[in-house]
């Protein structure tokens, strides 16, 4: 890997762990999940983009929206990065980029089973401060780039609005 790729992936991973740091709330009910689903929807149609959308606490999925334009595929994309973020404890796109920041795959390399899990960019753990995640929110149908963006803008905008 050359030395520069090396040094962005390395940027990188410190501001997604910054982001799981910043982005913490200090609760999270069932009408919370709605408004943050309806704000994800809404940014989403505002970009002119069409994602599923979905967030679950504690393995209770609490918000699912499939936005026109999206497959059932999608929604499996939705599982299997949540499945990361179970597992690893981080957003979807820190661990695949962690690997890729080795010079490895997470699919050739984790040991995990690929139609399980997807270390693709856009589930990202809802994180209690002083407790710790208690499930995820997610997007998928845009690349994992923009499918982590949207998620964590209008995250951080929906931290700086909680007390």
């Amino acid at each position: 890997m050359q030395k520069d790729q090396q040094e962005d992936h390395t940027r990188l991973l410190a501001e997604l762990a910054r982001q799981e740091q910043t982005l913490q709330l200090a609760a999270f009910s069932n009408s919370d999940a709605l408004a943050l689903g309806l704000r994800l929807v809404e940014r989403a149609r505002e970009l002119g983009k069409a994602v599923t959308v979905d967030i679950c606490r504690n393995g209770h999925q609490l918000f699912q929206h499939a936005m026109a334009g999206t497959t059932p595929d999608h929604a499996n994309w939705v599982r299997r990065k949540n499945n990361v973020v179970q597992r690893y404890g981080h957003s979807s796109f820190y661990v695949g980029t962690l690997y890729r920041s080795k010079g490895q795959t997470f699919e050739a390399d984790s040991g995990a089973d690929p139609a399980d899990y997807a270390a693709h960019g856009g589930a990202f753990p809802l994180i209690i401060r002083g407790t710790g995640a208690i499930g995820t929110v997610t997007v998928s149908g845009l690349p994992q780039k923009e499918d982590h963006e949207l998620v964590t803008s209008v995250l951080r905008a929906w931290v700086e609005t909680q007390p």
